[in-house]
């Protein structure tokens, strides 16, 4: 104990903490501001400060470590020397050049990476990372904290299954520095009041579909279908027949809002097909989302979308296209509604952060885009689709990463989910339908709470 009082005094020394008045990022004004980065300038004392965390752990469990970017990289690396654990380095953005990865280093899925933090508040920063790693094949069970400010970041995190572990409590720093006379009375007191009142920074709440702010008419009639048949399931149709179409739509038509369709692998695709389809849809109510997945210049996409044997302009409802081409491209879709495809749920996937965020900028920015397809949160004038999802968290031998509809509604405020396999290849496919119709719904609901 005495070891740990005196790194924190010689550590306050260096200016890790400041007493007054301060706004911080999450909009808060706090009586105090932590800044752990002079601890990089010293290193006797980033090398004691990394032997305190890795006392907080397992090191024999450890394969990999990462720092949270990016105060908490210098820790990291310093326990990375000391334990002989490698170090992965996490990227806070992606400079849109280079290799674009935002993890570095060599690593093997299914390993497991203990992640640094320097202060933990609300964990927000901690979630991203996670989920970042996590996409990587990486497991993630372990975090150490320098400091915990106490205002409900641990908490959040533990709720997930991460165990959270710190040097210090800010009720413990204040002691300590009260104990050796570099905080007085007064001071003490207007810090504890501020951390009883536990101050907490607005944070972003789920909108309900019927709140959402959705001008195009397709998408207008896609939340009227959720909420008259209580459903957010589409239905991925990867069939290669039509008699399998057909017979799928009119099974589980009740269940879905919309049926997704890839209509250049049905082997014997006929007009006479597409009126059945028109026609089960109508008297089910759902929509008709061809995934054709668009991502060419505007004339000839154009083409493809309104000539050729599919003539999707003629019967779709909506189509999904990438935004690569930029927001012009995607005009020639008018007046059907249209799907962005912004990031995709497939391992390696080169969707990354840099690609994720110009990618919703083009379809905020397009009139006939009322959707995208992510595995994020997006703004309330764009519904959400998310794929990738299954009842049980598991892939394929192709790429494919699974998600379960509490983990999608609850993290990224999805609003529709994309099932296929889940669906269609289920011994009876109505029971499946009905089940992951239910569990979407009842997730949907908890997230609103």
């Amino acid at each position: 104990m005495q070891a740990k009082e005196d790194f924190l005094l010689k550590a306050y020394e260096l200016g890790i903490i400041k007493f007054g008045s301060f706004t911080l990022k999450s909009g808060i004004e706090s009586p105090f501001y932590v800044d752990l980065r002079p601890l990089a300038s010293s290193p006797h004392h980033l090398k004691t400060l990394s032997h305190n965390l890795l006392q907080l752990v397992d090191e024999k469990s450890l394969e990999l470590i990462c720092g949270v970017p990016y105060a908490a990289l210098p820790m990291a690396t310093t326990m990375s020397l000391e334990s002989g654990v490698p170090l992965i380095i996490k990227r806070k953005e992606n400079k849109g050049y280079g290799t674009k990865r935002m993890l570095e280093g060599v690593y093997q899925k299914g390993q497991n990476c203990l992640l640094v933090e320097d202060v933990i508040t609300s964990g927000k920063s901690l979630v991203e990372t996670i989920d970042e790693v996590e996409k990587e094949g990486l497991k993630v069970t372990d975090i150490v904290v320098v400091l915990d400010r106490e205002q409900g970041g641990i908490e959040r995190l533990e709720k997930k299954g991460y165990r959270v572990s710190t040097l210090f409590t800010i009720n413990e720093v204040i002691d300590i520095l009260h104990k050796y006379h570099r905080l007085d009375a007064e001071e003490v007191k207007e810090v504890k009041s501020f951390l009883n009142e536990s101050p907490t920074a607005p944070t972003r709440k789920r909108t309900r579909l019927e709140d959402k702010e959705i001008q195009h008419p397709v998408g207008r009639n896609m939340i009227d279908i959720a909420l008259r048949k209580k459903s957010n399931l589409i239905a991925s149709a990867d069939v290669v027949s039509s008699m399998e179409l057909l017979k799928l739509a009119n099974e589980i038509g009740d269940k879905i809002v919309a049926l997704k369709l890839h209509s250049d692998i049905i082997v014997d695709f006929t007009w006479d097909m597409v009126t059945e389809l028109r026609s089960i849809a109508r008297e089910k109510d759902f929509l008709l989302f061809e995934d054709r997945k668009f991502a060419d210049i505007g004339n000839t996409q154009e083409l493809q979308f309104k000539q050729g044997i599919y003539r999707f302009a003629d019967w779709v409802d909506m189509i999904t296209a990438h935004t690569i081409a930029g927001e012009k491209s995607l005009r020639v879709f008018e007046p059907t509604g249209v799907v962005a495809i912004v990031e995709m749920s497939s391992e390696g996937t080169l969707t990354d952060n840099y690609y994720v965020t110009q990618s919703l900028n083009v379809a905020q920015k397009s009139p006939n885009v009322f959707a995208a397809v992510a595995q994020r949160q997006v703004s309330d004038d764009l519904l959400l689709f998310t794929p990738g999802v299954n009842l049980e968290m598991k892939g394929d031998n192709k790429g494919q990463q699974y998600k379960t509809p509490k983990k999608v509604f609850n993290d990224y405020f999805t609003d529709f989910i994309i099932v296929g396999r889940g669906i269609y290849k289920a011994n009876d496919p109505v029971v499946a339908a009905e089940e992951y119709r239910k569990q979407g719904w009842e997730a949907y609901q908890d997230s609103l709470k």
